[in-house]
């Protein structure tokens, strides 16, 4: 099922939070055995295949690999039925639920407040509420390797015009589609960007077709937000930028380069703080910044070489002073437009 736009207010949520805040502040989870694994379920409103999932389904799979957790998970939950999968795990005794809860938001944070002792980490759009101290939040906060992606297409870029595919504009969709166009403009001021959102986080034709139109439109780049895009720029011999994962190998004359999400820091910083029954309501959003190894630019593998060595000369540059702290992505937030 696809993740619905935000429609609650920050006063709402907090409102929501608040029946629930005097039972979770007494009745936070305890420290446990560090040597046990961690029980975890993941919740996930599509197939776990999924870009942005997937990298959340990759760090858990890590994590129980290592011993640290053992880990369940059911996937294609509808925003309806989300709560309830929500309260069988609950119930079920898992220690740290994690998922995303974009269209659901509200009745996730009613379920949190039901279960004290169970600590959940779910992405989200809103910020954490310290009423509810038992539920985190995160979000892909991968605008650092996005802004390097937008180098790099603005040097490959021969006609200044790349096409954008996004599923909803939402912050975490906008911020990076932000970050690169940022990037993109400081190679060449003159680009233009065609921005579309297919309102779905996972119709791969729909994705495909926008594309199409896009490239028709004289767009040669495509910015590939969703599944289906790189696929029409290698059936029309453009190129594209891939996001989340690196999908090269799939399409090795099409893809340049990918600003990679990497959701083990995330995780890993949880799991570590359940244990120590030091988990808190807090912003885990800031482990997927690059300086902690939350994001990445992927290799140019069959691009290598292809990319002006001068602009491959500024990507070093900027990756290091992105990881020094002397060089900041800005964070947009706003829908991007086409210009």
């Amino acid at each position: 099922m696809t993740r619905k736009p935000l429609s609650l207010t920050r006063r709402t949520l907090l409102g929501t939070a608040a029946a629930g805040a005097l039972i979770a502040a007494a009745s936070l989870p305890q420290a446990l055995d560090a040597s046990e694994p961690l029980r975890v379920a993941g919740i996930y409103t599509v197939p776990v295949e999924q870009q942005w999932v997937s990298r959340i389904h990759l760090a858990a799979e890590t994590a129980q690999a290592r011993g640290d957790i053992t880990y369940t998970f059911t996937e294609n939950v509808s925003n309806t039925d989300y709560p309830r999968v929500m309260r069988e795990y609950a119930e079920a005794g898992v220690q740290l639920i994690i998922g995303e809860v974009f269209g659901v938001e509200q009745e996730a944070r009613e379920v949190a407040a039901e279960y004290p002792n169970v600590a959940f980490l779910m992405g989200s759009s809103f910020m954490h509420d310290d009423a509810l101290p038992n539920f985190a939040v995160f979000d892909n906060y991968i605008h650092d390797a996005a802004y390097l992606t937008g180098l790099i297409a603005g040097a490959m870029t021969e006609s200044a015009n790349i096409g954008m595919v996004g599923g909803f504009p939402i912050p975490e969709v906008n911020r990076l589609m932000h970050a690169f166009m940022a990037g993109a403009r400081e190679v060449n001021p003159e680009i233009r960007f065609q921005v579309a959102f297919i309102g779905s986080w996972f119709d791969p034709p729909r994705a495909k077709e926008t594309a199409f139109g896009m490239i028709e439109a004289g767009a040669d780049v495509m910015y590939a937000e969703r599944f289906g895009v790189s696929d029409a720029a290698q059936e029309r011999g453009v190129l594209a930028i891939g996001n989340v994962i690196d999908t090269q190998a799939d399409y090795p004359d099409t893809v340049v380069a990918s600003a990679i999400w990497h959701f083990e820091p995330t995780l890993d910083t949880a799991v570590a703080a359940v244990k120590a029954g030091e988990f808190v309501a807090a912003n885990y959003g800031v482990y997927s910044y690059m300086i902690h190894g939350g994001s990445s630019l992927s290799p140019l593998g069959t691009f290598e070489g292809k990319v002006p060595a001068e602009i491959m000369e500024l990507v070093a540059q900027r990756t290091q002073q992105i990881l020094d702290g002397t060089f900041e992505v800005e964070i947009n937030d706003d829908e991007p437009r086409s210009s």
